[in-house]
């Protein structure tokens, strides 16, 4: 494999709204530049960059895959990426580590949710970008709606270079507004295409197109405005370098057209990628923070400098183990040399650096600035980590990931898996940031946590066909919290006489709520020496700890402050346990005072579906216990926001598909917890209680 210089390289991203064509247009792209040797289908399952087993199994990205071809004698980088809510962070990843962004748009759906969610990214990393409006074969597909839903997103900037020869069925082709030339495809796939004059029918839209893109060029631009305005118009050269620094600037985007299905349209988009995104080298420096300072600094991507590189994803494969992807942003990195770890603060031992081809890993000796790479079995380093010269310390942000919206408790389906679920999904949860894995103190449960319900059930999938583990999933467990209304004034004194030494602890606490999201405070306002300062600590700790149990129900207590401000000892029978328990008592008794009750946590929901739903959705969340936030329409889908209890949404799913014949979707976030209602809190706690009582017996 050869080794490419910085300025020879283009690290993209493919992002998008699910079912776009993605993964289509990788694999296309793959094929005309002679990286594959045929066109890969999602369809049969044979795609380079979607190889997981869930992925062909359900014809969805899942993670983000790396893959790589050449193209007018540079090399790109291609990360495919998910594009349905549950699977973002993966693209969140991918974004972080690009440095430029293909948004894919369907010619029949135009802009649609997950669309502007990705275009936040990129304007979060600051990637220039193009955009590529895909299944112009299918029928319903439209350029203009589509352009007109970009324009609506995104702005004036969304400015195509290409107009489409025919439509749906018809579309065999594109013309080029800057050079004024027709591309002509065979429909087979082949990615065959012949040049030829435009026709004459395309002459007055190539004129008028032409005529807005030289437009949006001179206004980004201030000596070509002056240019514009005194000629009106721009030369060729003046066009082509004005178009290149709007796209840098992020003042253009540019719209390319395409069939990834047929093949049509996808080497002028190789053209757009190579000839307008920049190099790592264009791209020029990389900011980090120095460790010792915590300052702000500034790298060279350029081979001279020290080394350092930044990982991106992990990998958890069950043969090769951990795989890292790497981007290398400044000096080389070698096979079979040794590098620090500056997140770890440990040194780690590189075997071959390889170039993966989605699952296919291609060796190669060393790796240049700007590159991406891949090394197995590193022992200490994970996803955001950074890798550098310890002479040159930096380290570069990681990605934060969102927290996760619904939990399930799962259970093996044979008693001797519990060990194995616990090392099958610590590999797991190395590769995906998003899932979390925890046992409940309390009740004992495994409980598995993620973006949504098919989150959670790919990585129960992953489980059973990866590890050969299965579970069993249960109800998803609403996180509810307890919290206080009132104030409370109470001691909690323990007294246990013994053989021995006794036990003696005694403090005077009062109880006060705190604003929602307060979650604890403790303040020592001992004076005199009433308690020793070394018992103070225990009599927090006793506190801490029977908040997490909870009162009402077993759930922990949140937004409240504990003063201890009196209290007594004993010098021979007072002990850091006997004032943990005395700090527990006190709790107890200040929590029947201080008048608890339920919080349940209350989602930020948007909803789209076509407008004539609207109705039937209104009603549905307000029998939900929904608040209703607003209401907007976006080319005939209707938008409704509100905010809604967890509990309401855990059934919501199949509730929307069935209302909208599949044609809604919906997402949802974390906004704040809430008080349960108080015929609703009852029956909380009578379960709660009813299931604690069966396990004790």
């Amino acid at each position: 494999m050869r080794v490419f210089e910085s300025d020879a390289i283009r690290n993209i991203c493919i992002v998008g709204h699910g079912a776009a064509g993605k993964t289509s247009l990788t694999s296309a792209m793959l094929f005309d530049s002679g990286a594959i040797n045929r066109l890969a289908r999602v369809e049969d399952g044979n795609t380079i960059t979607d190889w997981e087993d869930e992925e062909i199994e359900r014809k969805v990205s899942i993670s983000c895959s790396l893959a790589h071809c050449e193209w007018n004698k540079r090399k790109i980088n291609i990360l495919d990426t998910p594009g349905y809510r549950p699977f973002l962070a993966e693209t969140q990843l991918a974004v972080r580590a690009a440095d430029a962004a293909v948004v894919v748009v369907d010619a029949v759906a135009g802009v649609e949710v997950q669309t502007e969610k990705v275009w936040e990214f990129c304007n979060e990393y600051s990637l220039p970008r193009l955009i590529v409006i895909n299944k112009l074969d299918r029928d319903n597909a439209s350029s203009e709606r589509s352009l007109v839903s970009l324009e609506e997103s995104f702005g004036r900037g969304a400015v195509p270079l290409q107009i489409p020869l025919g439509i749906e069925k018809d579309f065999t082709g594109v013309i080029n507004i800057i050079n004024s030339r027709a591309y002509r495809y065979a429909r087979d796939g082949s990615g065959r295409f012949q040049e030829e004059e435009v026709p004459a029918e395309y002459q007055d839209e190539l004129a008028k197109i032409r005529e807005k893109l030289i437009e949006m060029v001179a206004e980004s631009n201030d000596a070509l405005m002056e240019k514009f305005f005194a000629e009106g118009t721009l030369e060729q050269n003046d066009l082509i370098e004005g178009l290149k620094a709007g796209v840098l600037q992020h003042n253009i985007f540019p719209v390319f057209y395409s069939s990834s299905m047929f093949n049509i349209g996808i080497a002028q988009v190789l053209d757009g990628v190579t000839d307008l995104f920049p190099s790592p080298a264009t791209v020029g420096k990389v900011t980090g923070t120095d460790p010792k300072t915590n300052q702000p600094v500034e790298r060279a991507i350029s081979s001279k400098e020290p080394y350092a590189a930044y990982v991106f994803k992990t990998i958890a494969d069950p043969f090769a183990g951990r795989i890292s992807l790497i981007k290398l942003y400044s000096g080389t990195m070698r096979s079979d040399s040794a590098y620090n770890n500056q997140t770890k603060g440990k040194s780690e031992k590189f075997g071959p650096l390889q170039i993966p081809q989605g699952k296919t890993m291609i060796p190669i000796g060393e790796a240049h600035a700007g590159d991406f790479f891949a090394v197995t079995k590193l022992k200490e380093t994970t996803t955001g980590d950074t890798l550098c010269d310890p002479a040159h310390p930096i380290v570069f942000s990681s990605v934060t990931i969102p927290e996760p919206s619904i939990t399930f408790a799962i259970e093996p389906k044979s008693r001797g898996d519990e060990d194995k679920i616990s090392n099958a999904l610590a590999r797991i949860l190395e590769e995906d940031a998003a899932i979390k894995y925890t046992r409940d103190p309390q009740t004992k449960q495994l409980l598995l946590s993620g973006s949504d319900q098919l989150h959670v059930e790919v990585t129960v999938s992953k489980l059973r066909k990866r590890y050969g583990v299965e579970v069993v999933l249960k109800t998803p467990k609403i996180p509810y919290r307890e919290t206080i209304r009132g104030k409370a004034d109470v001691q909690g004194r323990h007294k246990k006489q013994t053989g021995g030494h006794g036990q003696f602890g005694d403090c005077w606490i009062k109880m006060e709520p705190l604003p929602r999201g307060g979650r604890f405070e403790f303040v020592d306002e001992i004076f005199g020496g009433s308690i020793p300062r070394n018992f103070v600590p225990a009599v927090e700790k006793g506190i801490v700890e029977s908040a997490a149990r909870g009162y009402l129900a077993g759930y922990p207590v949140v937004d409240f402050r504990v003063t201890v401000y009196d209290g007594s000892y004993h010098p021979v029978d007072s002990s850091e346990m006997a004032f943990k328990i005395a700090g527990s008592l006190a709790f107890k008794k200040a929590m029947e005072e201080a008048n608890p009750v339920l919080l349940e946590p209350i989602m930020n929901v948007e909803i789209y579906a076509p407008q004539e739903y609207a109705g039937a959705l209104t009603g549905d969340l307000t029998s939900r216990r929904g608040r209703l936030q607003g209401m907007d329409v976006k080319r005939d889908i209707q938008i409704i926001k509100a905010q809604v209890p967890m509990a309401e949404m855990v059934t919501y799913s199949p509730v929307l598909t069935s209302v909208t014949g599949g044609r809604g979707s919906y997402h949802m976030e974390f906004s704040h917890y809430d008080e349960v209602p108080a015929h609703i809190s009852q029956k909380i706690i009578d379960e709660a209680n009813k299931e604690k009582k069966q396990e004790e017996e």
